[in-house]
């Protein structure tokens, strides 16, 4: 349907996972890497969900994927705050990469409300 490669959405979603894949490498070992798997898991998710959705060839499809994209991002939201309120992360970066996964989703429901 789509080259999810031209959409900033996907390509914002990608850096935003690159950057929290390597964030978390720092989190101390008492985390057992828990909160940092499941931070880069579902940071992972967003993009992976974003390709999958362009390559269905209905609407409907489509967006379902997004949708699953979007949930994927509320879900990365949470275990940033997560991660911040275990003081893993400072607040500033917590604000700097919520802020950032606000962005994400208001692209995401302007894709699905704009898709043909």
């Amino acid at each position: 349907m789509h080259d999810f490669r031209r959409l900033i959405v996907w390509q914002r979603s990608r850096e935003l996972a690159v950057a929290l894949d390597a964030r978390t490498r720092t989190f101390p070992r008492r985390d057992r890497g828990v909160v940092a798997l499941q931070l880069r898991r579902a940071a992972l998710s967003i993009p992976a969900n974003i390709s999958e959705g362009c390559g269905k060839s209905s609407r409907r499809e489509t967006i379902r994927f997004l949708q699953m994209a979007s949930a994927s991002a509320h879900e990365t939201e949470n275990h940033l705050l997560i991660a911040g309120d275990l003081r893993f992360l400072s607040m500033r970066e917590c604000e700097k990469m919520a802020g950032e996964i606000k962005s994400i989703q208001r692209m995401l429901d302007g894709l699905m409300r704009n898709l043909p």
